[in-house]
């Protein structure tokens, strides 16, 4: 056993039980071993919880950086897409990344801001929308991976389902536009 596969199994605990359910004893029994001996790789729940939502983030934190050759606006919209597709990979993705510290991903995150600097978006206004998005993107996974299907709300007849992949779109667009105005930064709208 070692701190890779404790954490590829609390992942597929995570999976299958849903984050409430996680326990290190529940860990435990699923690897075969006695609960201490996890306090081997992770001396508390909390440090196990950080160390699965960074193994949760793969995905998204090895997708390619961005090249001084891309449109800061095509990239920010994939970036965030990818980041939401990471989410949604786990059960509980959301809950289990809010509140999460993304430490081993702070160079790839400064040098997303320095493309987004070097394509002239203000420092500030490049910190803020990718806060902005992804908070936006956690809230929409959250309440996405909290929908328990068609018919499981008392929603008026006249109030049509919502559709997840078009809300997250039209959020995104909204963020976006925010940013491309704030920022004064012309040129071809992405996608025309």
């Amino acid at each position: 056993m070692n701190r890779e596969t404790v954490i590829a199994e609390a992942l597929g605990l995570l999976d299958e039980v849903g984050l409430d359910a996680v326990s290190t004893r529940r860990l435990a029994k699923r690897l075969g071993v006695e609960q201490p001996s996890l306090y081997w790789y992770f001396r508390t729940k909390r440090e196990l919880l950080a160390a699965m939502a960074e193994a949760a983030m793969a995905p998204h934190a090895t997708a390619p950086l961005p090249t001084p050759d891309d449109d800061w606006r095509a990239w920010f919209l994939d970036n965030t897409r990818s980041f939401r597709r990471a989410l949604l990979m786990r059960r509980d993705g959301a809950r289990l990344h809010a509140g999460s510290t993304p430490t081993g991903d702070l160079d790839r995150i400064r040098r997303k801001m320095g493309f987004l600097v070097a394509s002239g978006v203000p420092e500030r206004d490049a910190q803020m929308a990718m806060l902005a998005a992804s908070r936006f993107t956690v809230g929409s996974v959250l309440e996405e991976q909290a929908d328990t299907g068609p018919g499981s709300t008392d929603l008026p007849a006249d109030m049509p389902p919502i559709d997840h992949d078009s809300v997250f779109e039209a959020g995104l667009t909204l963020i976006l536009d925010g940013l491309a105005h704030r920022a004064g930064v012309r040129g071809t709208p992405v996608g025309e």
